[in-house]
């Protein structure tokens, strides 16, 4: 997300690092529900953790409408930020990703405590199931046919102006990316997450669970492919064939993941990458809030012309470089490196963020 999110130029950047344009997938477009799959995971541990340690489903559940809560205001916090001029209150994008995320993980966690694997998978079924029905059979009103193109005739954009009017994403304002509607399909992802958490929890064997990981990506990969055809994988709408497609290949990287770390020992690599997963919110956040500053918030003059801070830094540093994208790119990995470092400090001294 980092390094997706802040590019040195929205002009010039390689196609593996842009979301699709409507229906299809780039890798970009694996991130979000990677990490809607991940809090299936982590929800299942930390709440079988704390069983263990004797919390009662009441506390649990307390617990999780807590930390859903906290994240969502920090998600509209962020949407504000820096709360001028007032339209960035009047007119605040009410939709977003740490909203979508707090209230997945609100209702799978409250699921979460009463189900089953089994049932996790019935329900995020009749989920996907009834979501494809509605995207492919009903009619949106105004329109009088079911659509799911161009993006402001679908389902899902009429009840975002149904009923977030005048609150929706800057650059569409007819429709959002985070909208209502998909997030009803964000949460089978995320219960998908929870049952591949049972999985890898199970006391068989570790090469008989990464096996099974990897066995059930694949038919994930290939009932989302197969679905494609029927109803096109497409984040912005959160399709069904999106939510098997992508939570089948979260689950043959994690499997990957546990193959190379678990079973076979290397880990050489992997600092980083606990690095930002200890904190992850506190990256996501920040660079969001120092994205908003540098690339909009705080003007300076460079060569006669008053523009944002990163416009200029950009220009001075990237903006010569003979391939545009490349330098787009560096300016990125910049970014993320910074917040490596910031990360990386707080590792160190002990210090995690917790909601």
């Amino acid at each position: 997300m980092l390094l997706v999110n802040n590019p040195g130029s929205w002009s010039h950047i390689y196609p593996p690092l842009r979301h699709a344009a409507w229906h299809g997938w780039t890798p970009t477009d694996l991130i979000f529900p990677f990490f809607l799959f991940i809090v299936g995971v982590t929800t299942h541990l930390s709440l079988s953790r704390r069983r263990v340690r004797g919390v009662t489903d009441s506390g649990l559940a307390a617990q999780v409408l807590r930390r859903g809560g906290i994240i969502i205001l920090l998600g509209l916090l962020l949407s504000a930020f820096p709360f001028f001029p007032l339209e960035r209150l009047t007119e605040i994008r009410i939709p977003g990703v740490l909203q979508r995320i707090g209230l997945v993980y609100l209702v799978t966690g409250l699921l979460t405590l009463k189900t089953t694997a089994r049932s996790e998978i019935v329900i995020a079924t009749v989920i996907l199931a009834g979501y494809n029905v509605l995207l492919a059979v009903v009619p949106v009103p105004g329109v009088g046919h079911p659509a799911i193109a161009p993006p402001d005739s679908t389902m899902a954009a009429w009840l975002d102006r149904r009923v977030l009017d005048g609150h929706l994403w800057a650059v569409t304002r007819t429709w959002d990316p985070e909208g209502l509607l998909p997030t009803v399909p964000a949460i089978a992802t995320c219960l998908l997450g929870v049952a591949a958490g049972r999985w890898i929890t199970r006391t068989e064997p570790l090469s008989r669970r990464v096996r099974g990981l990897f066995a059930a990506g694949g038919l994930g990969l290939a009932a989302g492919w197969a679905w494609n055809a029927v109803l096109p994988i497409n984040k912005n709408l959160w399709t069904s064939s999106y939510v098997v497609f992508t939570a089948g290949m979260a689950c043959v990287v994690l499997a990957a993941c546990m193959w190379l770390v678990d079973q076979r020992g290397v880990r050489w690599w992997t600092r980083p990458f606990v690095v930002y997963g200890v904190n992850p919110v506190l990256a996501f956040a920040g660079a969001e809030a120092l994205a908003r500053l540098i690339y909009s918030v705080v003007q300076v003059s460079y060569q006669g012309r008053t523009m944002p801070l990163q416009a200029a830094v950009y220009r001075s540093l990237f903006g010569s470089w003979p391939s545009p994208e490349a330098g787009s790119l560096a300016f990125a990995l910049v970014i993320v490196l910074f917040w490596y470092v910031v990360l990386e400090v707080l590792y160190r001294r002990g210090i995690v963020v917790r909601i």
